[in-house]
């Protein structure tokens, strides 16, 4: 990540460029492979299962459960010790990998292991955010 002005941004290249873009319209993708057909994240340009380089990106239902979690109370990296406390996750996609990330719109108290959430995008001035680039996090899901 780089920072700009204390705000500390992704570092997008040609290859993240499609994930980033997606984020950016509120759709999170992940990466499949046309080999052994597992998908994988974060994005890489190889299969981290089997290494074959026939990964395509995948639009993902955005739908987790909630795996694992802390309450980051606190944090000198900028712009995260703005935010304290936050609910930093490890969630399980419905399309199998694992993603780190952040738990938005719950009280520490309802978070329960196994708890249906949905993805959706840090918008704002004190997110990790600028030029157009959001951030895939999770609520809990919609009933």
């Amino acid at each position: 990540m780089s920072g700009t002005s204390g705000a500390a941004t992704p570092g997008i290249d040609a290859f993240t460029r499609p994930y980033w873009e997606a984020a950016a319209q509120g759709r999170l993708l992940v990466r499949r492979c046309g080999a052994c057909g597992e998908a994988h994240h974060y994005p890489r340009e190889f299969c981290p299962r089997c290494w074959s380089d026939d990964v395509e990106w995948e639009q993902a239902t955005g739908r987790a459960t909630l795996y694992t979690w802390s309450v980051v109370h606190r944090n000198d990296l900028p712009p995260f010790g703005a935010r304290t406390p936050y609910t930093a996750a490890v969630v399980d996609l419905a399309e199998g990998p694992r993603m780190m990330t952040e738990i938005v719109d719950c009280a520490e108290g309802e978070l329960r292991i196994g708890m249906e959430l949905e993805v959706a995008f840090r918008e704002g001035g004190d997110a990790v955010e600028t030029d157009g680039c959001a951030v895939p996090v999770f609520r809990p899901a919609a009933s």
